[in-house]
């Protein structure tokens, strides 16, 4: 029986118990500046970060980690786990993606027949990043597929978000969505072929947008 488009399925699901919801990523704070007003600025918004942020670090970051745990070698995971959280620029973001780690280990830990590795367990913080290269390797995911459904999800999650602050219809979000869809196959490209030396997480707007959500008088989302 072939399980792993079920359980890519079901790590890419907004059920997923990890909070994913409650997260806007600086996109709160886009929206009360005025940056973010419409559809159109918001896909502008999300579409920038998927290919100029997730795309030229987590994205790669993410196939390094998941090749890593397949291989056994957890040294390079312990690595790439720490520059993950290292790379957050935010309290906040650094938070959210230290909490959905930890719900997923949890979350691992639950499930009877998930074979959780010591080393895992060991890593005094884990990453979401982290979490989900883990099972994924566990589930014999492919990798490209892998990273196609994590940015897909990625990308659900802020068009959810985008709707609740702006906000917006349901219909623009299937339009935002099928228009960041169409882009995502092109970034999971890029990651792959992507070096180590180009990766880059330099998204100075995405910065500022977080830390300045950090004071937000009237909020959300937690990011």
């Amino acid at each position: 029986m072939n399980l792993v488009l079920p359980r890519l399925l079901q790590l890419a699901s907004p059920a997923l118990p990890v909070g994913a919801y409650s997260y806007s990523q600086g996109l709160e704070w886009a929206v009360e500046s005025g940056l973010v007003r419409d559809q159109g600025s918001a896909q502008e918004w999300i579409a920038g970060l998927l290919e100029e942020g997730l795309g030229r670090f987590e994205a790669p970051l993410l196939a390094s980690l998941q090749r890593a745990w397949a291989a056994f070698a957890h040294r390079e995971v312990e690595r790439l786990n720490a520059d993950f959280l290292a790379s957050r620029e935010s309290s906040e973001l650094r938070a959210e993606t230290v909490q959905m780690g930890y719900s997923l280990r949890r979350l691992w830990h639950e499930l009877a027949d998930f074979p959780v590795p010591p080393e895992f367990d060991a890593l005094p913080e884990v990453s979401f990043p982290a979490g989900w290269a883990l099972a994924a390797a566990v589930w014999e995911i492919p990798v490209r597929d892998s990273l196609t459904a994590y940015l897909w999800s990625w990308c659900e999650n802020q068009v959810m978000a985008a709707l609740k602050a702006v906000p917006l219809g349901q219909a623009a979000g299937q339009r935002m969505l099928l228009a960041l869809g169409s882009r995502v196959p092109t970034v999971v490209e890029q990651a792959l072929d992507l070096p180590e030396e180009r990766w880059s997480n330099f998204c100075p707007g995405l910065a500022l947008a977080c830390s300045r959500h950090e004071t937000q008088y009237s909020r959300l989302f937690r990011s």
